[in-house]
């Protein structure tokens, strides 16, 4: 797959340094996967949430959330927010 933001998870975890190994993590993994279908991703992360059309990730033991965009076709992530429990919880980002 290819990350598009990479850039964003850098920036999230110089703000919250606790997230960097869960998000290096995360890169690492997605960076190497071929997933065809949503189903074939919710088999690495049983926790990914599909809200629309939208992907939910799980950050750091669910203390942070990555939302991003899977087109499994072209096999692109687009990181779309990086956002602390609470902000998500606020539900701004599904606008």
């Amino acid at each position: 797959m290819r990350i598009i933001k990479r850039g964003a998870l850098v920036l999230f975890w110089q703000r919250h340094p606790d997230a960097k190994a869960s998000l290096e993590a995360w890169y690492g993994v997605v960076r190497k996967a071929n997933w065809k279908t949503p189903a074939e991703m919710k088999q690495v992360y049983h926790s990914a949430d599909l809200v629309g059309r939208r992907t939910v990730f799980n950050i750091a033991g669910n203390k942070y959330r990555l939302i991003a965009r899977v087109n499994y076709v072209s096999q692109t992530v687009f990181v779309l927010y990086l956002l602390t429990h609470s902000e998500y919880g606020k539900g701004a980002w599904k606008q």
